[in-house]
């Protein structure tokens, strides 16, 4: 791939809270276009403060953030959402009294072009066929993994280039989740870029192109998906045991 695929880059990043020690520690990521990537590690590696330094929720003390080319580094997140980065916060955000519908038009409040946003009500529904089926219906009334759904259909309203997803999984049952992972991977071919954070490290490599182990707020390895996955190393350290024979 050539750098014009290049969606997402954070360089030699440093952050942390207040004045406490540093969370990451040098770190770099590229995202590319139509790819997913997953960071995975265990807890308190940094891996939802690297979500947050890339959504502009929290300024890095020093390292640089690109995106689509251009340096975006101490922007906030408003700024970052209309350069085509959406976030996907963990845990459930619909307004459970609110409409599926009323829910997934809140992602296009900034679309002004009528035409452009039936354009996109039409992209969602199609990407999403719960959201569809369900679009009248009341949010609160859904399980966890179709409201997770509609959570994603809102996050591409606004037609971005990279969704940021921290924890999709969390709370939901084994089915769910592989509901929810095979929704990832819908995003990813409709051309949209992921970069993901998962607990369940090994199911969300599974659907993954790229992984990125982290591990004391720095890049432990990364590389394809399916290579991590087959490491005997680094799936008796990070991935929950070894791999199925």
């Amino acid at each position: 791939m050539s750098e014009s695929d290049v969606i997402l880059d954070l360089d030699r990043i440093e952050a942390g809270y207040g004045r406490a020690a540093l969370v990451l520690r040098g770190l770099s990521i590229t995202v590319r276009r139509g790819t997913v990537v997953c960071l995975v590690g265990p807890n308190g590696a940094g891996k939802s403060t690297v979500l947050k330094v890339a959504s502009g929720l929290l300024r890095p003390r020093s390292g640089s953030i690109t995106l689509n080319g251009e340096d975006v580094t101490g922007k906030g997140p408003q700024p970052l959402l209309r350069r085509g980065l959406s976030h996907v916060l963990q845990g459930h955000s619909v307004f459970k009294e609110m409409t599926v519908e009323e829910n997934v038009m809140l992602g296009g409040y900034s679309v002004k072009d009528q035409s452009s946003l039936a354009d996109r009500v039409e992209f969602v529904r199609g990407v999403f066929p719960i959201v569809a089926e369900k679009w009248g219906a009341a949010a609160g009334l859904l399980s966890g993994g179709q409201q997770k759904q509609v959570e994603f259909a809102r996050a591409l309203m606004v037609r971005p280039d990279v969704v940021l997803l921290d924890e999709p999984s969390m709370g939901l049952d084994p089915k769910r989740t592989t509901v929810v992972f095979e929704e990832v991977a819908r995003m990813r071919d409709a051309g949209v870029a992921v970069l993901l954070v998962e607990q369940n490290a090994r199911r969300a490599l599974e659907m993954a192109d790229i992984g990125c182990v982290l591990d004391l707020g720095t890049i432990f390895t990364t590389g394809p998906a399916p290579e991590l996955l087959a490491d005997p190393k680094l799936s008796e350290l990070y991935l929950g045991g070894r791999p199925a024979a």
